[in-house]
């Protein structure tokens, strides 16, 4: 089986132009694709993660990633599945954040010489000419063609505006630019950005004719991707910072019983003959089947140590054995516990919830303990003393912190 296959086999293809060419390209490992990231944070969430192990994925079967950021589009912003403006951010910030995106993205993809690159699009766009880039390429893009498109349609029953209108054409000369400067002759993008994969191939045939040979576009299908990484408390971030090793494997071993097998799948590199396997197990072993998939993520993203205190954490504290050294733990520094901490207060600061009023449901719901005491009271205030014991904080079943006096 080729990679081609492989991903076929796996779920990653949604839609495809010129499959052909792109199975013997993909296959061969002759094919330079791009994938683009817009910085709208400072850090890659899991929402990412489908893509970065993709490039990985085709880069293993000899394939040359190019990883675009968007210094440029990223200061528009996609509208593709929107219903309202995205924030702008300033030049600083997507600056920021693109330092950001190299640093994670060096962790899955080999950058060294020849094997593949990153790419700046704000190299070309952010000084590009006005007059001379809607002559170049707007002769060749139809208005009315692109209103129909399904990128735009939320934005129109809301008010689309000007300066997101533009991003087909943005991300459609991108496609030209990376043709001509380095050869690119694929691109890969979720299933809800199409119609502006279309619109760079369609771009290039038109200006450099039908033989062009970057008429191929792979789609990675991307509705998996947006159900991944959102909890009640936001995204779940590849950043160490923002979500804990052991936070990220708690996501993935509570993943829903009927999404195991489909994670596995576009996420882990396990042979697809044992997930199959894997398919048939229940109860039990569905359990274990969540365990395989949370630790092979965790190591791909924070390497084998990490992934093993996150396993170790989990495993003592679901056998009652109480904290391990490995469980998330927040210091309380001298301000916070001078005259002790109410419960609202601390569910925020050790981020077991987003907000105080997330907070007040957790505990009117039952679902706060404190040093393994469940915790009624929205008003419950820990003193110094009961601080000092570095009791464990708790919501739910498996969200735990340890507290550092």
């Amino acid at each position: 089986m080729g990679v081609y296959e492989e991903l076929q086999d796996r779920g990653l293809i949604a839609q495809v132009t010129d499959e052909k060419e792109v199975r013997e390209m993909v296959n061969s490992g002759k094919a330079i694709f791009y994938i683009g990231f817009d910085p709208t944070a400072d850090s890659l969430h899991v929402g990412h993660f489908m893509a970065l192990c993709l490039m990985k994925r085709l880069q293993m079967a000899g394939n040359r990633p190019i990883a675009l950021m968007g210094g440029g589009t990223g200061m528009i912003g996609d509208p593709s599945g929107r219903t309202d403006l995205r924030k702008v951010l300033t030049v600083e910030e997507i600056d920021s954040n693109i330092a950001c995106f190299k640093e994670q993205m060096s962790r899955f993809i080999d950058f060294s010489e020849g094997k593949a690159i990153m790419v700046n699009n704000g190299d070309w766009l952010r000084n590009l000419n006005l007059m001379e880039f809607l002559r170049e390429a707007g002769p060749h893009f139809s208005v009315n063609e692109m209103l129909r498109a399904r990128c735009y349609v939320n934005r129109l029953a809301n008010g689309l505006s000007f300066l997101e209108f533009s991003y087909m054409l943005m991300q459609g000369y991108d496609f030209y630019r990376l043709y001509e400067d380095y050869g690119c002759n694929m691109e890969f993008g979720g299933d809800d950005q199409w119609s502006n994969m279309l619109a760079g191939t369609e771009l290039i045939r038109k200006k450099l004719g039908k033989d062009a040979h970057a008429m191929t576009i792979t789609l990675l299908t991307n509705k998996e991707g947006k159900k991944m990484g959102k909890t009640a408390s936001g995204a779940v971030w590849l950043d160490p910072k923002k979500t804990s090793p052991y936070d990220f494997y708690q996501y993935w071993r509570n993943v829903d019983d009927a999404d195991v097998g489909k994670c596995l799948r576009l996420l882990t590199f396990i042979p697809m003959e044992e997930i199959r396997e894997m398919d048939k197990w229940e109860g039990a072993e569905l359990n274990k089947a969540k365990a395989i998939l949370a630790f092979h993520l965790t190591e791909l993203v924070h390497g084998t140590e990490e992934a093993k205190k996150a396993e170790e954490a989990a495993k003592s504290l679901f056998a009652g054995s109480g904290a391990s050294a490995n469980v998330p733990s927040y210091t309380l520094s001298k301000e916070e516990y001078a005259d002790g901490v109410d419960v609202l207060t601390l569910l925020v600061l050790t981020g077991l919830a987003p907000s105080k009023g997330e907070a007040r449901r957790n505990v009117q719901q039952g679902g706060v303990s404190f040093a393994g005491e469940k915790v009624t009271d929205i008003g419950r205030v820990f003193s110094p003393e009961e601080l000092s014991k570095e009791p464990l904080l708790q919501k739910g079943k498996k969200s735990f912190v340890k507290i550092v006096f």
